[in-house]
This record gives C-alpha cells, structure tokens and sequence, in this order.
C-alpha cells in the first residue's frame, strides 16, 4: 500500500513538472509574440533578427517536453483523465511550436518591411489591433489550462471569430491599396503575410482551448459550433 501511494505522488509530480513545463513555453512563445509585434511596429531589426535567433528555444522545448510525455505513458500507462491530461499537453505544445514559428515569420516580414521605403505607411493600428486579440487569446487558452477553467476555454473559441473579423477588415483594405496603386504591392503583401500569421496564432490559441475541454470534459470539441462548446461548458 505504501509503495502503490509513493508511486502515485511520483507519478503526479511528474505530471505537475509536465504542466509547469508547458506554461513555461506557453510564456516564451507569448514573450515572442509580443516583441515580434514591437519590432514591426518600431522598425527594430536587432530585435527581429532576436526572435528569428530565439526560435530554437521553442522547438527545443516541445522536443523536451514530448519526450516526458511519452516517457510518462511508457512507464506509468496512464488511464482515463490522467492519459487525456497527457494527451492534451502533447497537443498543445504542437499548437505552441506554430505560434513560435508565427513569431518568427511576423520578424522575417517585419526585416523585409524595414529594409524597403515603403511607398504607403504600413497599416500598423490594425495589426496592432489584431495582434492584441490573438495574444489575449493565447494568455487565456494558458490560463484555462493551468485552472482547468471551461469558461475561460469557450471565451477563446469565441473570440477567434474577431480575429478572422480582423483579417478579413485588413485584406480587404489592403486589395484596395494594391488595385490602387500596383506599386505598393510587395509591401501589401508583406504585411497580408502578417496579418495571416496573427490569424493563425488566434487559430492555435483556440486548439489549445478546445484540448482544455477535452480534458475536463473527456468530449472532443474540436468540429462542433461555439454555441455547443458552450453548452458544453455550461452542463
């Protein structure tokens, strides 16, 4: 009875380091984010070559944290909320890994954008904007996975369509730009690749979400409406 107990306080204090090692990454990769968006608006090449440098410390870590997963599952077989808890973090990290690489696309954009003298001023506050959307999302996507907070989960699912609502605004006055002046358009472009990356970030953040309800709940949400996930989470 004693060595059964020992081995369980084992197995959660291994799982509890997996946890804490997830919202660790989760906090660089919002680090990245956050300064990517900096760089571009302020035109700081140093730091964009930074967070281009720094992208291996993401990959590093989901490499390192997969590892304990499956290391976890080999030895301990987890069952039921224990295996899904696993299998979620697997997952998010995968989502945390592509925001990292967002991260670094929106520095390479940001590198070409400032080595150009762009003939429009690049549409920033929209960017802004945006950007400040998609990071709320993944701060709270975190947050509902340290808690296990359904509420804060649903919030994200549905702030994602104000994200894709903010993408949309963007590339419809950036067409305009370029059918106005076809000079502009590598610029446009460059900063239609920005606007995309910030989409897909607020798309992982909601994944990263939707893993949290499975969790919890032991129901994948994954292909449903964001009315029923928040039925779900509401039951």
């Amino acid at each position: 009875m004693v060595s059964t107990e020992h081995t369980s306080k084992q197995f959660d204090a291994e799982l509890e380091a997996v946890r804490a090692r997830v919202l660790q990454m989760g906090g660089l990769v919002e680090s990245q984010i956050r300064l990517a968006i900096e760089a571009l608006v302020n035109g700081d090449v140093p730091l964009m070559n930074r967070i281009i440098n720094d992208d291996h410390r993401v990959n590093a870590m989901e490499v390192e944290i997969d590892e304990s997963c499956n290391q976890i599952i080999a030895r301990r077989q987890p069952a039921a909320g224990d295996l899904r808890m696993v299998m979620t973090v697997i997952k998010t990290i995968t989502d945390l890994e592509r925001i990292g690489d967002e991260a670094e696309k929106i520095a390479r954009m940001g590198k070409l954008l400032a080595q150009r003298n762009s003939l429009i001023l690049p549409r920033y506050t929209e960017i802004k904007h945006a950007a400040d959307l998609a990071l709320d999302m993944l701060h709270k996507s975190l947050d509902a996975f340290a808690r296990l907070d359904l509420a804060y989960a649903a919030q994200v699912v549905r702030q994602d369509e104000l994200v894709d609502e903010e993408f949309r605004t963007i590339m419809r006055y950036l067409i305009t730009f370029m059918m106005e002046d076809p000079r502009t358009i590598s610029t446009a472009l460059e900063i239609l690749f920005v606007a995309k990356a910030i989409e897909r970030i607020g798309d992982h953040a909601k994944n990263m979400s939707e893993y949290v309800i499975y969790m919890v709940k032991g129901k994948d949400v994954r292909h449903v409406t964001v009315e029923e996930i928040e039925r779900e989470v509401l039951e």
